[in-house]
């Protein structure tokens, strides 16, 4: 890109930052549910520590504040040491007009870095500006996760904002009641190349080097698993059936009494779902949401089917569309999704393979063949957590859509389901 449009996609990615917190108290953006959380202040200072300290000192700019970098470092440990992960909202200091103060300090050091440098630094510097706005993307998406975790935790249940008027020309006339069978779309599988491409303009480290895996036949749902089917499985007592789980699946079951998906309630056999926009009753055919790693696989289990692994979904992802329900577009929750293809279809019609929810595969976080982190604290910003972590593939309803692509590897923790994360069936194609 040249430097305007270098300029131009910085402010535009720093201005959505802003748009989010904006409907966001003081007092809202300083709270932390838990330990896996953040305050949206913490994310509003951490996004531009990182262009602080990866773009600005690194070509001999000056920090904004000395105390800055131990308080909004994340986890880079060649940086140096850090304000513990729990405590961030214990930080009443730097007021939220203090940090306001950063984003406008670092944003100006940025856009006339940009500004000054010629074709050939721009060059060298693209690949960190890159990384910086994919990074930024990343918190947008985590500061309404975590604050709708701190509003889950609020008997008030506020809203944080309220649901707009889009018409959805998908979800015409939705009806059923969510548990109508799945229908699979085969792949005959054999050697095939996955990862990222070396010809993308941009992709994390995690989804590099392209390899080449074998898939043996297999086929996977049109269709995420329903908020119907999730119901179902908790009202025939799926989550009081041991066989269903995996061990440490039904130690956690056990240990968080789990009747529901998270941020669920089923009263009188509704379901009902607390959204950024309140509490909802969805249709019975949106995608479930909230879902651990242990619920999808276990609700999975008794539908027959099992979780994909990340090689299957990405081989069926490529032949998809990048289509459909992105917070860019408008969206903060998942829609109610038809059927669209028939029992027999041999022409992938795949649908909310991305958007809507984040999707768990049953492949555990690890390394490609080949990968090696890059030198320095760069290095330490995807390799160091792939261990004890499963990877989710699509994005959800909360990601911008031009931040996704049929590479991109998300991972989380088992346990994890304060994120907006549901699952797709798959089968063995024999």
């Amino acid at each position: 890109m040249d430097r305007s449009s270098w300029i131009q996609r910085y402010v535009a990615t720093r201005a959505e930052t802003e748009r989010l917190a904006a409907p966001l108290s003081d007092e809202d953006r300083m709270v932390q549910a838990m330990a896996d959380a953040s305050p949206t202040k913490w994310h509003l200072a951490h996004t531009t520590w990182f262009f602080e300290n990866f773009l600005v000192l690194a070509t001999g700019g000056e920090a904004f504040h000395p105390s800055y970098g131990y308080l909004f470092n994340s986890y880079y440990e060649a940086v140096g040491p850090r304000h513990a992960r729990p405590a961030r909202g214990l930080l009443s200091r730097p007021s939220t007009v203090e940090i306001a103060a950063y984003r406008t300090a670092v944003d100006a050091r940025m856009v006339d870095l940009l500004e000054r440098s010629d074709g050939e630094t721009r060059a060298g510097l693209a690949p960190l500006v890159r990384l910086g706005v994919a990074h930024e993307e990343q918190h947008q998406e985590l500061i309404l996760t975590d604050i709708l975790a701190a509003f889950a935790a609020n008997v008030l249940e506020p809203v944080y904002v309220a649901a707009p008027e889009i018409v959805d020309p998908t979800a015409d006339e939705v009806s059923g009641d969510g548990c109508e069978p799945a229908r699979f779309v085969s792949f005959e599988g054999g050697l095939v190349t996955l990862g990222a491409r070396d010809d993308l303009p941009f992709a994390f480290d995690n989804e590099r080097p392209a390899h080449r895996v074998f898939l043996e036949p297999y086929a996977v749902a049109e269709r995420p698993i329903t908020l119907g089917e999730a119901a179902a499985f908790a009202r025939e007592g799926g989550y009081r059936t041991p066989s269903l789980w995996l061990s440490e699946g039904w130690d956690w079951a056990q240990h968080t009494s789990a009747t529901a998906p998270g941020y669920t309630r089923f009263d009188d056999g509704v379901a009902s779902v607390l959204t950024l926009h309140g509490r909802r009753v969805p249709s019975p055919r949106t995608p479930a949401a909230h879902l651990s790693y242990y619920e999808a696989d276990a609700i999975a289990r008794w539908l027959g089917a099992r979780l994909p692994t990340e090689a299957e979904w990405e081989h069926a992802a490529c032949s998809a569309p990048l289509t459909g329900h992105f917070r860019d577009e408008g969206w903060l929750t998942p829609r109610p999704q038809q059927p669209s293809g028939s029992a027999d279809a041999t022409v992938p019609r795949l649908q909310g393979l991305f958007g809507d929810v984040w999707e768990w595969t049953s492949s555990a976080y690890g390394p490609y063949p080949g990968f090696a982190p890059a030198r320095g604290a760069i290095g330490e910003y995807n390799g160091k957590f792939m261990v004890g972590q499963m990877v989710l593939r699509g994005g959800s309803c909360l990601s911008n859509r031009a931040h996704l692509r049929a590479s991109y590897r998300n991972f989380w923790p088992p346990h994890t389901r304060f994120q907006m994360t549901g699952a797709r069936l798959a089968r063995d194609a024999r």
